[in-house]
Formats: C-alpha cells, structure tokens, sequence
C-alpha cells in the first residue's frame, strides 16, 4: 500500500517539506531532461524543485531523441541563447560563456552513468553551449552518494548556475527545502544507517 503523499509538496505526509519551501523567482529559464531511471527515485532532487520553482522549472523526461522532439522544436524556435550545463572536455565555464540571464539553462537528470547516455543518445544536444560550474565546495545533498567528488545534485547545479547567471536572484528557497529535506531524511534513519551520511 502507497503512503499518503502531501498534495501541495508531493512527500510523503510523515516526510512534509510544505513549513521549508519559499518560492523562488529567476528570470533563468530553466529545463531539466530527467532520466526515467530518476522519476521514481526516492533522492531525485527536481522533485524539490518543482516544489520550489512551480512552473519556472520546465521538467521533460525521457531517453531519445523522440521524446524530446517538443523541447526540440521549442528551442528551435528561441532567440535567447541556450546552454547545456554538463561538464566536458569541451565544456567552459559558465560565467565566461553567458553574461546575462536571459538565457535557457539545460541541466540533465540522472546519475553520471545516465546523463552520459542522455547525451550520447541525443547529440542533438551538442549544438548549444557546453558549460560547467567552478566548484568550491563539495554537495550538501549527503543523503545521496556520489562516485565523483565534483558532484552536485540537480537542485544544486541549478542553484548554483541561476546565481552564476542572475547574480541579484536569491538562491536561499532551494538550498533550505535541500537542507529540509536531508535533516528529515536523516531524522528518520536508524543511528547506524545515520552515520554512513553525516560528515565525518
């Protein structure tokens, strides 16, 4: 039997984030390409950004390029430049690459493993601006781990792009509910399953 979920967060009721999400407004337009390995992830952070960005943040899941043929022709259409945030060899950084906001971020979803195949899988993708954040500080989203040290959950890399791009916007609304929602998580784990993901 399913739990319960919150209509207005969609959490689980004994897990509501609803008293930790704010709204956030970014003149960013923003495009998550989710894996459909990632919709039914219990860690998957665009699920809290959803919660967060409501209809700012435009979510389309899939794996070919046929399941993204609508976001295709959408972006054919856009004068604005677009940017793929997805570190490469060829990728530069993103604050030498867009100087302004008004531009469409697209961030993929999904473990490294996926997000390399959403890209190899649509090299459609390859057309717009390669680009990738400078990194100072390691992921804050603990609950979930990561094979590379230069990892940051969805929300994060969002985060961290729209302040890169849209310096006056405030940022704070997604890292609390992230905060929120690694404290209930770890809150709710045995002691001994707790100490795998508190900071040593």
């Amino acid at each position: 039997m399913s739990r319960p979920v919150c209509p207005q967060c969609q959490y689980p009721v004994n897990a509501c984030l609803c008293d930790s999400i704010r709204p956030l407004s970014t003149r960013v337009e923003v495009i998550v390409l989710q894996h459909p390995s990632e919709v039914s992830h219990a860690k998957n952070s665009v699920k809290l950004m959803q919660a967060v960005m409501g209809e700012q943040l435009r979510l389309v899941v899939g794996e070919t390029p046929e399941d993204f043929s609508d976001l295709r022709a959408y972006l054919a259409a856009q004068s604005r430049p677009v940017c793929l945030l997805y570190p490469s060899e060829t990728s530069q950084p993103l604050e030498a690459s867009v100087q302004h906001y008004d531009a469409i971020l697209l961030l993929l979803d999904g473990t490294w493993r996926k997000a390399y195949k959403l890209l190899q899988l649509n090299p459609w993708l390859l057309e717009f601006t390669g680009v990738h954040l400078d990194l100072d500080a390691p992921s804050k989203y603990t609950i979930r781990k990561a094979k590379r040290d230069d990892s940051l959950s969805t929300l994060e890399a969002a985060a961290l792009a729209i302040e890169t791009l849209e310096p006056g916007c405030d940022v704070s609304p997604l890292h609390d509910a992230l905060a929120a929602l690694v404290e209930k998580r770890l809150a709710a784990m045995p002691a001994a399953v707790r100490q795998r993901y508190e900071p040593k």
